[in-house]
């Protein structure tokens, strides 16, 4: 602040010291003794110096408010001027803030409209496809299952900015919320001639059960989409760490860095026409707000690891 506060006020110095050499110069010329030069250079610096401190601590009180975004009142008409004009931006930022909430606070409220209005033709299908078992029907069911998931996947993206997002935090059993997310896609195990090896936890965690079984599901359902052969393994390989494996397609080592950035398909995504790149993104921002790390480990043409590491997490109950 000091340095910053002299180099303000470098014009004023520079011009103190050049009046104050024309005047001890001019007692020099006139070959007055020196007492007579010293004893008012001595009286002006003082002088100087102290209208400075005092300068300084008036800069540095006034910095100091704004900072705090205080703005004093000044009689300097030019730091009226900027007063005004910051009041005025201020104005400007906190119409644009309001409208931008509100701007977001109808879309999510539009598309939570039309998720749940958009479920009920879903139920209906699903429920006139349960009353026939063949081979149209399972693949239609398995699309129904899809649709459903990507309207998740809306609300979802849409929530997690929100301010009003639902967490609800408490212990639940791990293995309750996996178990529903594998009988989710139960008929595209069938379908595929998938296996599914699942191995109980028997983990308690700290969670919101809603949004990690949207993770899970998630994970599953990609590990499905690109599994043709073999199956899917899931389980614990340690205290609190899930591990959810496959014997896809995996993953190119120059892919597996950039997965979970918003949009991001890869070599995949761009192959499969169908892919968004935002599954993997959302799993990872839901599991940032719950406190969890995942990642993911995989070798082109030999499957994908996806674990998610529940000692990570650093969440405050209230």
């Amino acid at each position: 602040m000091f340095k910053d506060y002299l180099k303000s006020r470098i014009n004023v110095i520079i011009l103190m010291i050049v009046v104050e050499g024309v005047f001890a110069s001019s007692y020099y010329l006139f070959d007055m003794p020196a007492v007579t030069v010293l004893y008012p250079l001595i009286l002006s610096t003082s002088a100087l110096i102290v209208a400075g401190v005092i300068d300084f601590v008036f800069t540095f009180n006034k910095h100091r408010k704004l900072t705090q975004n205080e703005i004093s009142a000044s009689s300097d008409p030019i730091e009226k001027d900027y007063q005004e004009i910051i009041s005025k931006l201020k104005e400007e930022e906190e119409y644009s803030r309001q409208k931008a909430n509100s701007d977001y606070n109808n879309m999510v409220e539009y598309y939570t409209v039309w998720a749940h209005q958009i479920k009920t033709p879903i139920a209906s299908m699903r429920l006139q496809l349960q009353s026939e078992d063949s081979e149209v029907s399972r693949r239609l069911e398995g699309d129904l299952t899809r649709i459903e998931a990507y309207v998740e996947m809306v609300l979802t993206f849409l929530r997690l900015d929100s301010d009003s997002t639902d967490y609800v935090i408490k212990e639940i059993n791990l293995d309750e919320v996996i178990r529903p997310a594998i009988r989710k896609f139960a008929r595209d195990f069938i379908s595929k001639k998938l296996t599914m090896d699942f191995e109980p936890t028997e983990a308690k965690v700290l969670t919101d059960e809603k949004w990690l079984a949207f993770v899970i599901e998630q994970v599953i359902s990609n590990a499905v989409k690109y599994t043709n052969a073999g199956g899917i393994k899931i389980g614990m390989i340690k205290q609190g760490i899930l591990v959810i494996e496959d014997t896809g397609i995996g993953i190119s080592a120059e892919d597996l860095p950039r997965i979970f950035e918003n949009g991001y398909t890869g070599f995949n995504g761009r192959e499969d026409k169908r892919a968004s790149g935002i599954g993997l993104y959302l799993c990872k921002r839901v599991c940032d707000n719950l406190g969890y790390k995942i990642s993911a480990e995989s070798e082109q043409g030999k499957g994908t690891k996806i674990i998610i590491d529940f000692n990570k997490q650093e969440i405050g109950i209230e």
